[in-house]
């Protein structure tokens, strides 16, 4: 039995225009013709079909299913389990995804409130970039501090964020004065910096011994969005996150261990 554009449209649930996209792509092309000479699916064809939607439900591309389909010498349940093995990663990371957009509503539902003024005032030019925060988020789900500095964060009322930038500020202006003046990142006042920054983060978000702390400053140089909290953009120097990153290796070496808490 043979079938028209229109009925193999209507019972596969594709439209005609995906099936004319099928058949210029050389992937399905109806195999038979009536008397009128319209072109019509034979029973080949829609078993062809079948497959077709099957792989594009799995994600696979035109290209992909046309070498499946085409080459006798293409092993399917390889591609398969290939595909298998992604979807399965796929889901994991919509799985986190879905954590991260729920720990965001609860920050939301039980952090302080402020008003854009409000945020300008506390925050000035530090602005916490979400994209940032997802991957962050994404890359240290399952670090107990992760979820600790997030709990904290999130139960911070307006005068302790005023309080916690107050000090990030006049930290913030010493790290440059010493920057500067062209002190050693490995000398006496960059380290002490250093561990003021890694008692800062203690005192306000999640223990944070020197092993983290080193985490924390390579990150400056692996991402600017993590050295933009740190310091603004504005107020950046070439070479200021690598020199921070140096004090930072310095002072964990100076504490040894877990250092001071």
């Amino acid at each position: 039995m043979s079938y028209s554009v229109g009925q193999v449209s209507a019972f596969a649930g594709v439209t005609v225009r995906t099936l004319h996209h099928y058949d210029k792509a050389g992937l399905l092309s109806p195999s038979e013709r009536s008397a009128a000479g319209y072109r019509l699916y034979g029973e080949a064809d829609l078993a062809r079909l079948q497959q077709i939607l099957f792989y594009r439900e799995l994600g696979f591309s035109l290209g992909e299913i046309g070498a499946i389909l085409d080459d006798p010498g293409t092993n399917a349940l390889e591609h398969l389990r290939a595909r298998q093995a992604k979807l399965s990663e796929e889901i994991a990371r919509l799985r986190r995804l879905a954590e991260v957009a729920e720990r965001a509503i609860e920050v939301q539902q039980t952090g302080v409130s402020l008003t854009p003024e409000e945020r300008f005032e506390v925050f000035g030019e530090i602005a916490f970039d979400l994209s940032y925060a997802t991957d962050a988020e994404l890359k240290w789900a399952d670090s107990e501090g992760q979820r600790e500095s997030m709990a904290r964060a999130a139960a911070h009322t307006k005068e302790d964020w005023r309080q916690l930038m107050g000090e990030a500020g006049a930290w913030r202006a010493e790290l440059l004065a010493v920057f500067d003046e062209g002190e050693p990142s490995e000398g006496e006042r960059a380290m002490d910096l250093a561990e003021e920054h890694r008692l800062h983060i203690s005192r306000w978000f999640t223990a944070c011994p020197p092993d983290m702390h080193r985490r924390i400053a390579d990150g400056f140089l692996a991402d600017p969005r993590a050295f933009a909290l740190v310091v603004p953009p504005s107020q950046q120097r070439p070479g200021l996150a690598a020199y921070m990153c140096r004090a930072v290796h310095a002072n964990a070496a100076r504490l040894g261990g877990e250092g001071r808490r």
